[in-house]
């Protein structure tokens, strides 16, 4: 039976969010098996134990996780390809499907390899290309074959986001990273500079989210809740003083960006 663009839009979706899991699941997965390589999870560490410095699961254990995680996600996202070419096309798909495959290398070379490019400080970068633009670009692309303003003003502000997850996670490892040569923006930096970083990523996501909600002209109450939802995310980082207090902030900044999408769903 032939698929109705209604019924195939729906299955681009769930392979889009499968796909973006997987890559998620096998980013976590390299780089805990990383920085256990390389030093950086050590006794200095402040955050929550990680499965292989702790001793849950064996190096050679990750290893084979990691394995399958990369052939989750690659077949995850060649199916959505196979979906998504009568809309899109033969050399988006080609064009998709490298940005893919770069995607997978980028998770695992994260924290791995000889000169793992998280341990040079280019974690920030990476994080904003592919959670933020490759992400909200490539799922607008896979459904309308096309990029508008407002695709590429949520792409900066989601990665911006991204990169304020990483930043806290960064500053709140500070002293492990430092001793394990991971030169991290904060270790560049220091934390004091580094917590002025992370107001400035916020606020400008902020302004991002504003300029959508003018575009897109939303109901008045859709500018207040952005405002208050990032406010309260500045305010809490504010008030930190210890390299400890950062680790709850993840978890609030990675729940408020889900959040934030939410309020855009039911807005739009």
């Amino acid at each position: 039976m032939v698929k109705t663009i209604q019924e195939t839009h729906i299955l681009i979706s769930t392979f889009t969010f499968l796909t973006a899991l997987f890559l998620q699941i096998l980013s976590n997965l390299a780089n805990d098996y990383g920085d256990s390589i390389h030093g950086a999870d050590n006794e200095m560490r402040k955050g929550p134990s990680r499965s292989v410095q702790a001793g849950h699961i064996s190096p050679k254990q990750m290893k084979i996780a990691i394995i399958i995680f990369c052939a989750l996600a690659l077949f995850s996202g060649l199916f959505l390809l196979y979906l998504a070419r009568p809309i899109i096309g033969d050399s988006a798909s080609m064009a998709l499907l490298a940005t893919g495959i770069i995607s997978i290398i980028a998770a695992i070379a994260y924290t791995n390899g000889k000169r793992p490019y998280g341990y040079a400080g280019l974690g920030d970068i990476s994080v904003f290309i592919f959670f933020g633009l490759v992400s909200v670009l490539g799922t607008q692309y896979l459904q309308t074959a096309r990029i508008n303003f407002i695709a590429i003003d949520l792409a900066i502000a989601y990665g911006l986001l991204s990169v304020g997850v990483l930043n806290l996670n960064n500053m709140r490892d500070i002293g492990s990273d430092s001793l394990a040569g991971k030169k991290s923006i904060p270790v560049r930096i220091g934390l004091r500079n580094a917590k002025l970083y992370h107001y400035f990523l916020l606020l400008s996501a902020l302004i991002c989210f504003l300029l959508a909600a003018f575009h897109l002209k939303l109901s008045a109450w859709v500018i207040p809740a952005f405002s208050f939802i990032i406010g309260i995310n500045l305010f809490m980082a504010i008030k930190v003083k210890d390299e400890v207090a950062f680790d709850p902030l993840l978890k609030w900044l990675s729940l408020s960006t889900l959040l934030l999408s939410f309020i855009l769903f039911l807005a739009i």
